[in-house]
Order: structure tokens, then C-alpha cells, then sequence
């Protein structure tokens, strides 16, 4: 009896304790002290201190500017916060469809003759580095989005990505909204790139919009341009330019996808976003070995196609070193999907 009564005390204090702080948040007076290191930069400071509760003393320009666009907990200002969560997203990432830049003729740098130490020591797959020639050719300004997803797979009757789930109870969709199908998105990830789609279902996405996926010299070319940078922006690596695993740890939050376009500063030099993160990209290419490059790899042939442009999860736990370089090959089989893989299109000029 005594230990059914200590249990229930127990239980019971659990719970008070619970609801006061539930009471006590609401109220905004009893917070948990401020973790200072969520504000790394002195402007931030300027407002807030590590001891008692937030507070934010709004006669001040700087916070008045920080807080105007705080993120979903309240607790990362605006020079801090993940990219793309606040503020209007460009019209042409809605399910309208997507944007294609022109990438003029000429030869480009492929490839690489080794990588620095800062970005890791890469694979041999991407030596050596060499020149190539390309005709002019299209390709989409952004990776091809949920809601642009969504739109193929009503019209066509095409598998859906996995995870996708009902749209509206059974029996509620309504001719012409979208919904007849039942299945759908995450409704806040209608602007992030689709994902959970094998090579077989971006190759018949990019044909329906009469379009094609790029091939591997393509992709590498709109994302680097032709003075052999290592990444689309340049030479260093920066973690506020990429939806990258190192970008995420940087604010120790748990990743995700970002809605397409986030990284301002993260273009191509061609204007092209994403081409270093977010999601892995498929290409239309074999994974094969380039041109003098003699090392044994028993994965060359016609039975993996190449993905390209890193992802905000990607190998870093397999010790595999920085994806976001534009010269980084990985290779799938292209039946598999998961939740780093998108893709994006490009055509002929």
C-alpha cells in the first residue's frame, strides 16, 4: 500500500510540476535562463544576458530589428536563423514551373587533381581533373519542388514519393483541388525539394515537363563555371552558403531540407542555387571512370547512376570528408530513394 501511495505522490508532483511550468511559460515571467551561446554575436548581447529570464529591451534599433523576425521557438534572431523560413519566397517556387538558365558553349574544368586538406582528401573518382567542351544547354534555376512534384504526380498518376500522406480524410477531396489522389506533402514543405524519388522518377518528371536530367559534365559545369572554383561560390568553404550537416551543426539543431533558394550567397556563377546542399542531386550518368583515370573501382559500370551537389544529409558520419565540393561523385543504384535525394532538370538548347 505504502508503495502504491509514494508512486501515486509521485506521479502527482510530476504533474503539478508540469502545469506550473506550462502556467509559468505562458506567463513569460518565470523562463528558463538564456543560453548565451544561442546569440553569438554582439549585437545580440546587447540585448540579452545568460542570467533570468529573456529580455528584450525594445527602444533598441538592434533588437527591434532582430526580433521582428524571430524563428518558430522564439529564440534564433534573424542574423542567425536558418535561411528561407520567414519572409516571401521567390514566385518561381510555387508550383509554376521552374525557371531555366542558359549555360553558354565552351570548355570548363571537370574534376579535380587532388583536393586541399580543408574540404577533405575527396575520392579518386573525381581525378583527374581535365577540360571539356559542351554545347549550350538549359538547366533549372532550383531542385524541382514538392508542390512542382505534386502537379506530375495528379496529372500523371504516378507513384508518389514515400512519406507522402492523405491529403483530406476519405471521402472529402474535392474535384479540382488537388487532393484527388489523397496523398500529399507536408503542407510548410511545399517550396523544399522533393524528396524520396529513385532515378526512374525524376527521369519521368523532367520528360513530362519535356525537359531531360542533366548529364553528370552538365551539372558540373552550371554549378562550378569555368575558372575550375571548388565550390559554386568559390574556393572557400562557408558554412552560411550551403544547407549542408556542417551549416546545422553549426547552430546544433537538428537538420532538414530548406525551402529551394535559401542561400543568397550560395549561387552558382551562373545563378543556379542549392548546386552545394540541401539535396543530392540525380544526373543521367553511368557511374564511370574519367578519361586517364586508371584506378580500380569495382562500382564503374552501368549499374549506378550519379547523384551530385552534396545534401543537408549527407556521408559526414561515414567519414567520407565535405560534400558540398562541385567535384564530389556519389553513386546509387537508381532504384534507391531517401531523404537527402532530389534532382533538378536541364534541356537542349
Amino acid at each position: 500500500m505504502n508503495t502504491h501511495w509514494m508512486k501515486w505522490t509521485t506521479e502527482a508532483a510530476i504533474i503539478a510540476t508540469g502545469l506550473l511550468l506550462i502556467v509559468s511559460s505562458s506567463r513569460g515571467q518565470t523562463a528558463m535562463p538564456m543560453d548565451p551561446s544561442l546569440f553569438p554575436n554582439e549585437t545580440c548581447k546587447k540585448c540579452h544576458t545568460s542570467a533570468g529570464p529573456p529580455q528584450v529591451d525594445y527602444s533598441k534599433p538592434e533588437c527591434v530589428e532582430c526580433h521582428s523576425a524571430l524563428d518558430e521557438e522564439g529564440l534564433i534572431p534573424i542574423a542567425d536563423r536558418p535561411p528561407g523560413r520567414h519572409g516571401k519566397q521567390p514566385a518561381e517556387i510555387s508550383a509554376a514551373p521552374n525557371e531555366l538558365i542558359l549555360v553558354p558553349a565552351g570548355e570548363f574544368i571537370i574534376g579535380n587533381n587532388g583536393r586541399g586538406a580543408t574540404e577533405g582528401a575527396g575520392d579518386p573518382d573525381e581525378m583527374p581533373g581535365h577540360k571539356t567542351y559542351l554545347d549550350a544547354f538549359l538547366i533549372d534555376k532550383y531542385e524541382v519542388t514538392n508542390a512542382q512534384y505534386k502537379a506530375f504526380v495528379d496529372a500523371t498518376n504516378h507513384r508518389s514519393p514515400k512519406l507522402w500522406r492523405p491529403a483530406q480524410p476519405a471521402g472529402t477531396a474535392r474535384p479540382g483541388d488537388g487532393s484527388e489522389r489523397g496523398i500529399t506533402y507536408p503542407l510548410e514543405k511545399g517550396t523544399h525539394p522533393v524528396v524520396y524519388v529513385d532515378w526512374y522518377d525524376a527521369n519521368e518528371y523532367c520528360r513530362w515537363t519535356g525537359k531531360r536530367l542533366p548529364t553528370e559534365e552538365e551539372w558540373e559545369k552550371a554549378a562550378r563555371g569555368t575558372d575550375g572554383r571548388i565550390f559554386p561560390w568559390g574556393n572557400a568553404y562557408d558554412v552560411k552558403k550551403a544547407n549542408s550537416p556542417q551549416y546545422w551543426l553549426s547552430l546544433n539543431k537538428e537538420g532538414d531540407t530548406l525551402p529551394v533558394g535559401s542561400f543568397e550567397n550560395g549561387r552558382s556563377p551562373y545563378g543556379l542555387y542549392d548546386m552545394a546542399g540541401n539535396v543530392y542531386e540525380w544526373t543521367a550518368a553511368w557511374y564511370k571512370p574519367y578519361p586517364r583515370n586508371t584506378e580500380f573501382n569495382a562500382h564503374y559500370g552501368e549499374k549506378n547512376k550519379i547523384v551530385r551537389g552534396g545534401s543537408w544529409y549527407d556521408c559526414l558520419s561515414y567519414g567520407c570528408g565535405l560534400s558540398a565540393p562541385s567535384s564530389n561523385r556519389s553513386r546509387f543504384a537508381p532504384e534507391i530513394r531517401n531523404k537527402g535525394f532530389g534532382f533538378r532538370c536541364a534541356k537542349s538548347q
